[in-house]
């Protein structure tokens, strides 16, 4: 099991990594936004939208709901409208993360998929699933801003604990 002060420290990593990667797209046009350039889910857009959804999905699963569904990645209609939302996501991420006990992440979590399937998990197995998938998919936005011709920044662990120690690369 992971404790509550690693736990936190996990999801600073993905806030920063979510922020990196959000940097990153501001300056992409909406036609490379939407357009169709493989991925998981197709755009830019698309896979952005799907790690902020899942993000609030499992949030909320956390919380005893149980969405039905993901938001629509067409409710985004550019990198402002994406960063807007992501940012409220982030801040209600955080502030449960923050408020987590020993106790809390040892609790058993239980709920059905969007396709009804029932699980069962204890809640720290799926707050470092959920990071692993955030960080899973920003590699996928990696590759799509290089396949559309834009650059990317850093987004490897290490790269988040050495601007935390302030090393700097020579």
């Amino acid at each position: 099991m992971i404790d509550p002060q690693t736990m936190q420290q996990l999801y600073d990593y993905n806030s920063w990594a979510n922020h990196r990667v959000l940097e990153s797209c501001a300056p992409v046009s909406t036609e490379k936004l939407l357009k169709q350039a493989g991925g998981s889910f197709g755009s830019l857009r698309g896979t952005l939208a799907h790690i902020m959804a899942v993000e609030w999905l499992y949030l909320e699963r956390w919380n005893g709901r149980a969405p039905a569904s993901l938001p629509k990645q067409e409710d985004y209609s550019d990198v402002a409208a994406i960063r807007a939302h992501w940012k409220e996501v982030d801040a209600n991420l955080n502030n449960y993360v923050r408020g987590l006990t020993a106790g809390d992440l040892a609790r058993v979590v239980e709920f059905r998929n969007t396709k009804g399937i029932l699980y069962r998990h204890p809640l720290w197995e799926t707050m470092q699933h959920l990071v692993n998938h955030s960080t899973y998919h920003r590699g996928q936005v990696t590759t799509l801003l290089r396949t559309l011709g834009e650059s990317a920044n850093a987004t490897d662990m290490i790269a988040f604990y050495r601007e935390r120690s302030g090393q700097t690369a020579s």
